[in-house]
């Protein structure tokens, strides 16, 4: 693994959180060093449907045409049901940093499967449990990672597209 920087912003809204993807990817930001993390679990309106095809992924419920745009940007998704936490749709590196979490056994006691792929990469522990909750609260979590020039331009984007929070993570793995 590399030593990599990472920015992580916090958005309350879907829309807030697409709007940044779409400002990284018009700047010139590499998608495949960018991850999103959020939930789209509401108890009226379930997920009703889910395949992946190649690189590309697609779920039909509540916000279908949010993770639809999404999915074709960026690469690599996976939908992980985590007790306490509930159904997540993850696209990017995450995904892949979730399922080494889970192979490599990191995942013990009350800690989730985000949480200890989080946490294996470097991000400190009281960061891992602020966007835990966030997500919990139905927050969407975009995270960006990179060289610190990439890692800057990207925290740039992420405050002015709508970021309730963006916190910068050096030296974390990648």
């Amino acid at each position: 693994m590399s030593e990599q920087n990472a920015v992580v912003g916090i958005f309350n809204t879907h829309t807030e959180a697409e709007q940044s993807i779409k400002e990284l990817q018009r700047a010139g930001f590499d998608m495949k060093k960018l991850s999103i993390v959020g939930k789209d679990y509401h108890t009226e309106e379930h997920v009703i449907g889910y395949y992946n095809a190649g690189d590309r992924m697609k779920v039909w419920g509540k916000l279908g045409a949010f993770w639809g745009g999404i999915w074709g940007l960026l690469f690599g998704s996976a939908l992980f049901v985590i007790p306490g936490i509930g159904p997540l749709f993850v696209f990017g590196p995450l995904a892949g940093w979730i399922i080494g979490a889970l192979e490599g056994a990191v995942v013990v006691g009350s800690i989730s499967a985000l949480a200890g792929a989080l946490s294996s990469v470097g991000i400190p522990n009281d960061s891992v449990v602020k966007y835990e909750t966030a997500i919990k609260s139905d927050k969407f979590i975009v995270i960006a990672h990179g060289t610190a020039d990439e890692v800057a331009k990207a925290k740039s984007i992420l405050d002015t597209s709508g970021a309730e929070q963006t916190d910068v993570h050096q030296g974390i793995s990648g």
